[in-house]
C-alpha cells in the first residue's frame, strides 16, 4: 500500500481545500496521473500519484480542507493471480 500525502505547496502554504478528485476507489492509476485537484488562497494544485496501482481508499471528500502532510488517498498493488 502506498499513500497519497498533500505535498509542499509553497513557502507558507499550510493547508488546501480538495477542490475535486480525477479518479475513483478501484481505478488504475500510473505514476504522476493527477489524481486531484487542490486550491488554496493564492493557486490551485494538482496532486499526482506518486506511484501506479489501483485506489483503495479516498480519505478526504471534495470540500474537506486539510493540512500539508496529511493522508489523501491510499494506493495498492494490482492483483494478480
Amino acid at each position: 500500500m502506498r499513500r497519497v500525502v498533500l505535498p509542499e505547496l509553497g513557502e507558507g502554504i499550510d493547508k488546501a481545500t480538495v477542490a475535486c478528485w480525477h479518479c475513483n476507489i478501484g481505478d488504475y492509476v500510473r505514476k504522476d496521473d493527477d489524481l486531484l485537484e487542490v486550491v488554496t488562497d493564492k493557486a490551485t494544485f494538482n496532486v499526482a500519484a506518486p506511484s501506479e496501482g489501483i485506489v483503495k481508499e479516498i480519505l478526504v471528500p471534495e470540500g474537506q480542507e486539510v493540512k500539508v502532510g496529511e493522508v489523501l488517498a491510499v494506493l495498492g498493488t494490482l492483483d494478480v493471480q
